[in-house]
């Protein structure tokens, strides 16, 4: 199968649908520790977008060097992040954030994730 088809297991993506929290190590080469993201699947796929876009974290981290690592539980999982584009799908994605996302603390982060500049964060995760 062609690079670009290749998904997380469904196992994987499933579980990362269950967690509220998605653990997350940017860079194959970096000393970053892992930190807690949001998370959402859309369509049996992984995706995430950066509240903060920090210069040293996890999303500016990924642009420089895709490869890093999620934790979901206690597994410890190698992938690759690839900016995801489309409307549609950057839709879906917003819609996936208020479903999974929808205690009243949490709705300023999902409004948040809607503004064009994190919208342009989305990343995806697939395997390495």
């Amino acid at each position: 199968m062609p690079q670009s088809k290749r998904r997380l297991s469904s196992t994987v993506v499933s579980a990362i649908d269950d967690s509220k929290i998605l653990g997350v190590r940017a860079g194959s080469r970096s000393d970053h520790r892992f930190i807690g993201i949001w998370a959402v699947v859309v369509n049996g796929r992984a995706f995430a977008r950066s509240w903060a876009q920090k210069p040293a974290g996890w999303y500016r981290t990924f642009l420089e060097d895709p490869l890093g690592t999620i934790q979901v539980g206690h597994r410890k999982i190698r992938v690759r992040a690839v900016r995801a584009r489309g409307e549609r799908l950057r839709d879906a994605i917003e819609r996936a954030y208020a479903k999974k996302y929808p205690t009243p603390g949490s709705a300023k982060f999902v409004r948040g994730f809607r503004t064009l500049r994190r919208r342009d964060t989305t990343i995806e995760f697939l395997p390495p």
